[in-house]
């Protein structure tokens, strides 16, 4: 097991290729064999018509799930599928070994509609911190890493967030309906207002890319699943921007957030957004 930072560090100058090549052999062995190929039968609902899960999510998550740890001796893993079919094996993520946090396709709809804007997700985090992240647009081929304190790069570019346009409207993208309470739909609400333009959100990962691009200036997002948004939150992170909860805190992947939260391009941004959705609550 892993028992300082150090390791980590040292872990990641050696072996981050390594990890990058496991994310791609995934995708190329179990993912994109079935875009646009998916039978009926390899579709399934897990919560309601709009969470879905195929067989390219279940078997690229257990191709990673033995691919990593392999990797990394000691370390563990939280994928999305297998968190469903065993609630508390989420505990890991608060557990003292380092813990991959998985979702394997993210934006599951988008890949059974046969569209590109899908990514693999991959989070190496230790204590509670994220350490590092991989974004994978198969489809599109692009990969985004982000490894804390050393920056990020979307195929091997440095991204830099900046920051919005003074005088243009914000974009942001926001929860599906389906995923907010009654009072984060009132949160949300605060975002309909002049100066900002709201649409629903694709791909969490990929919108989180997005920000890192400078081609999004926020996200408000109402749920914690920290597959969805470990690597995401870390590539803007280390591209400049921020991330607030309602609460005026950073997101903890470990939980226990108040909710709706927001990641933007840039602390000025974060905090305009979190407190339109303040006034909305």
């Amino acid at each position: 097991m892993i028992e300082d930072s150090e390791t980590i560090d040292e872990f990641l100058a050696r072996h981050a290729s390594d990890v990058e090549g496991a994310i791609r052999k995934a995708a190329a062995a179990e993912i994109m064999p079935r875009w646009r190929q998916l039978a009926e039968h390899e579709v399934d609902q897990k919560n309601g018509p709009h969470d879905l899960v195929t067989d390219a999510d279940r078997k690229a998550e257990l191709y990673l799930t033995e691919a990593l740890p392999a990797l990394l001796p000691g370390s563990v893993v939280v994928g999305e599928e297998a968190v469903h079919a065993n609630p508390a094996s989420y505990e890991a993520i608060r557990g003292d070994a380092p813990v991959w946090i998985i979702d394997p396709v993210d934006g599951t709809r988008q890949f059974v509609r046969g569209e590109p804007g899908f990514c693999t997700l991959v989070a190496l985090a230790l204590d509670g911190v994220v350490r590092a992240s991989w974004t994978y647009a198969p489809a599109l081929d692009r990969l985004a890493v982000a490894i804390r304190g050393r920056g990020a790069t979307l195929d091997g570019e440095p991204l830099h967030a900046g920051s919005p346009e003074p005088g243009r409207d914000l974009d942001v993208a926001t929860s599906h309906p389906d995923y907010t309470t009654e009072e984060q739909k009132a949160a949300l609400l605060g975002l309909w207002t002049e100066g900002v333009a709201p649409r629903p959100c694709g791909s969490a990962g990929l919108e989180y890319l997005a920000i890192a691009r400078g081609r999004l200036d926020a996200v408000a997002f109402s749920w914690e699943a920290a597959w969805d948004h470990a690597a995401g939150l870390l590539l803007v992170e280390e591209s400049g921007g921020a991330h607030l909860t309602l609460a005026d805190e950073p997101f903890r992947i470990t939980g226990g957030n108040t909710l709706p939260f927001t990641a933007a391009r840039d602390a000025a941004t974060a905090r305009r957004v979190r407190g339109l959705l303040s006034a909305g609550a």
